[in-house]
């Protein structure tokens, strides 16, 4: 059987294109199958392993949001990695969202929530032939300044900017507290658009998917 890669996470894993010029198929808004990090990834790991996209558009970490439904990743991981099994490695990319003003998160709150998300991860019966969960936590690049000046930054309120500054900082905290793996997305070059200041550009997906094919089969 192939080595099962779960990436869970957000639009950005999704691959949602903000910038009509940066992506194949402008009118879908959403990077193909030949621009996603995910999609690239499984290129890159080939035949042995088996990358399933578990990206949804407004993920947070644990809270649930009061506009739109369905958004806490914390009731979906069990049914996730069940329908999935055995998992060899599960990738979370999570972050962004929680920065939302309504949430009423702040970055260490945000920590918590991916240390609560990761404890549940690891009760689930569902790991590959030893049992051992087995975890890669990805902070996502620090939403941009210009993110006020857009209309797509009114819904998202105030201090998403300073706050998505610090979310890897707590990210690594969790993931040190818990024995899990870590990687500073922003530290493999990814970065922002510059047109909702919140998505990744397509550069930055074939960034990610690189360092991650140098790293995954380091993990499982």
């Amino acid at each position: 059987m192939k080595k099962h890669i779960i990436c869970l996470g957000d639009s950005n894993t999704h691959g949602y294109c903000a910038d009509p010029s940066d992506c194949a198929d402008p009118a879908l808004a959403r990077f193909n199958e030949d621009e996603r990090w995910t999609c690239l990834l499984q290129k890159r790991l080939g035949g042995e392993y088996l990358v399933v996209e578990e990206g949804l558009s407004g993920r947070t970490t644990v809270f649930e949001d009061p506009l739109h439904e369905a958004m806490s990743a914390l009731p979906y991981v069990y049914p996730c990695l069940k329908s999935h099994e055995p998992v060899s490695l599960l990738i979370i990319m999570l972050g962004t969202n929680d920065t939302k003003e309504r949430l009423g998160a702040n970055a260490a709150c945000i920590g918590l929530g991916m240390e609560r998300l990761v404890r549940k991860a690891m009760t689930v019966d569902c790991w590959g032939p030893n049992g051992k969960p087995n975890i890669l936590i990805m902070a996502p690049p620090a939403i941009l300044p210009g993110l006020d000046t857009v209309p797509c930054g009114v819904p998202m309120g105030k201090g998403c900017v300073e706050k998505s500054r610090e979310v890897a900082r707590y990210l690594k905290q969790t993931a040190d507290l818990l024995g899990v793996h870590f990687l500073d997305t922003a530290g493999v070059g990814c970065e922002f658009n510059q047109v909702d200041y919140m998505h990744l550009t397509r550069a930055s997906h074939a960034r990610l998917a690189e360092a991650l094919a140098e790293l995954v089969p380091e993990l499982v």
